[in-house]
């Protein structure tokens, strides 16, 4: 079988994990993108669910709209910093 090269690009960060990820279960991130292009050619869908981040909602993507409109008006509201725990 022919062999060719595919480039991808991607966050820095995310690569470190993946290619950690892909050492941790004894393959190569090559062979893991090989493994995912082949079940999904053969499934004929992404080979696992993918859902809409939240964050991108029509209703939140308009809340942040006002809030940034209320902070040019000079309206802003002063929130307190909130510590987010790792679980």
């Amino acid at each position: 079988m022919a062999q060719t090269n595919v480039n991808i690009r991607m966050d820095a960060e995310l690569k470190k994990q993946f290619d950690k990820f892909c050492s941790d279960i004894g393959m190569s991130m090559t062979t893991a993108i090989c493994v995912f292009a082949k079940k999904a050619v053969k499934e004929q869908k992404i080979p696992f669910e993918i859902t809409a981040d939240p964050f991108y909602s029509s209703a939140n993507i308009k809340r942040l709209e006002k809030a940034v409109a209320d902070l040019d008006a000079g309206k802003g509201k002063k929130h307190e910093i909130m510590e987010v725990k790792d679980e």
